[in-house]
């Protein structure tokens, strides 16, 4: 049967000050009337029941989340006790279900991102899961066509065809690439084999096991009392002892750059991470001066600019170029969009000032 992993993590930085620790941009209504979980969840549920979606998040996001999906039972959303990046992730979550079935097949994705038409990511949904059924030993992730040489993303070139599946061409994987430099990143495009790393995933729940344990066997090791004790009464206490000290390695590194069966779906939608307030900025209505625009603002002489104001307060600008600016949750966020990169530092100076409260 079909499992979906949702993971849910993050200290709400990029999105600062409208996000906060226990508040990341997943748990907001960034794009829509729901939030970007609510989304996610909505968008995969056609093909899986509640009671088949997990969601694994940090110990701070746990309670919040639950209360935004009361459809999915308590015990599916899966309370990391240290943030350990996306390989730890992925274990925990095959060994959860692959103790309630053990010849589950996955999708794994993130929770914050804007997927449309929501009908042809089942589309792909569907090929990934043919090509999983049809070889159990394949790993399939989801790669999209690039259209600008973008520099944020992780890129993955393509090689052969090797298949089609609900009218998607199934590609073996040649490799993955690290997040480019502005000339690496034309080269790409002009190349035209080369996809963004959506970062969802589809396999067996046994066969990403068996592959940490193949290709990072330290991790395997320092997961295995974690396992053993899934579905037992010592399950909550073994996972505080010993994920905190796991290995802090993404599942592309981990696994997906080094075995042998990868395939790669060229997918059909629309998709965006909403990295940060650029990305969003995108998916927001602009006025004539490009400026994207929401709450009560009003903008003089302002051009190409994201102005916000989400809690009752008006800001106004004048005269300013290419700025961010935010108001959320009695904290203020002016910036220039070319430093949003150095926004996380920002914020996590906020502590050392005294204003951790704000975080």
């Amino acid at each position: 049967m079909l499992h979906a992993i949702i993971m849910a993590g993050g200290s709400g930085t990029r999105f600062w000050p409208r996000s906060r620790r226990d508040r990341p941009k997943q748990l907001l209504r960034l794009a829509g009337e729901s939030t970007m979980l609510q989304q996610t969840v909505a968008r995969v549920g056609p093909m899986v029941p509640p009671d088949r979606v997990f969601v694994i998040t940090g110990a701070d996001q746990a309670e919040a989340t639950r209360a935004q999906l009361p459809q999915i039972p308590a015990s599916n959303v899966v309370a990391e006790p240290a943030p350990r990046d996306t390989a730890p992730c992925v274990a925990l979550a095959a060994a959860v279900v692959a103790a309630r079935d053990p010849s589950a097949t996955m999708i794994v994705m993130p929770a914050d991102h804007v997927i449309e038409p929501a009908e042809a990511f089942r589309t792909s949904l569907r090929a990934a899961v043919s090509v999983v059924d049809a070889d159990p030993s394949s790993l399939v992730t989801f790669g999209i066509t690039p259209h600008r040489p973008e520099t944020g993303y992780g890129y993955i070139e393509r090689g052969p065809k090797l298949d089609e599946r609900e009218g998607i061409a199934v590609y073996r994987v040649v490799q993955f690439r690290e997040k480019p430099d502005r000339a690496t990143a034309e080269s790409f495009l002009a190349a035209g084999t080369f996809l963004w790393n959506s970062g969802i995933f589809v396999w067996r729940a046994r066969t990403i096991l068996d592959q940490i344990a193949e290709h990072r066997p330290a991790l395997a090791e320092g997961l295995r009392p974690i396992l053993e004790a899934i579905g037992t009464p010592a399950e909550l206490e073994t996972l505080a002892q010993h994920f905190p000290g796991l290995e802090r390695v993404p599942i592309d590194k981990a696994v997906m750059e080094k075995a042998p069966n990868v395939r790669v779906l060229e997918v059909p939608y629309d998709w965006n991470d909403v990295g940060d307030w650029r990305a969003l900025a995108s998916l927001l209505n602009r006025d004539e001066q490009g400026n994207a625009v929401e709450g009560h603002v009003i903008c003089r002489e302002t051009r190409d600019s994201i102005v916000i104001s989400d809690d009752g307060g008006i800001v106004a600008t004048l005269g300013v170029d290419g700025l961010v600016v935010v108001h959320s949750g009695k904290a203020t966020l002016v910036a220039r969009k070319d430093r949003l990169d150095d926004l996380k530092a920002l914020v996590e100076s906020l502590a050392k000032a005294g204003y951790g409260t704000h975080l």
